[in-house]
């Protein structure tokens, strides 16, 4: 019997393009050549004036932290055998808001406006995510 793994992304569309490049260790977000506005998760059109003029960007990596949760209990797998880990809503420093986790840092020591940077980790041979670390 195979384990579904309900952390694994489903590629399409817009999306493929992040994956790819985050697998080489980029994080890409979306830029509009209209309002100059920056934009993540990917869609073929700027959020904020609607425009269909917007690019990949590769973002800088660096973020804050906006807000947090630990997570002790979580049953689909994978996510079973990571508990205890952080659930987190990062500000990038290009102003888009992004959901992540926070890794390699005390759970005490998370606070509102913490300077993050990006890291990759593997989750399969296919997939690599962005996650956050203390800068």
């Amino acid at each position: 019997m195979t384990t579904v793994r309900y952390d694994l992304p489903t590629p399409e569309g817009d999306t493929i393009e992040f994956w790819n490049a985050a697998k080489d260790e980029r994080l890409l977000i979306k830029h509009c050549g209209d309002c100059g506005e920056f934009s993540y998760y990917p869609r073929p059109f700027c959020p904020k004036c609607w425009s269909e003029n917007v690019a990949w960007h590769e973002a800088s990596g660096n973020a804050t932290l906006y807000s947090w949760s630990v997570i002790y209990s979580n049953d689909q797998p994978p996510f079973k055998e990571r508990v205890p880990y952080v659930a987190a809503i990062v500000d990038l420093s290009e102003g888009p808001r992004m959901m992540s986790n926070v890794e390699e840092c005390e759970f005490d020591d998370l606070e509102v406006g913490m300077a993050l940077k990006v890291k990759f980790r593997a989750i399969s041979d296919e997939f690599t995510i962005p996650v956050f670390v203390p800068a």
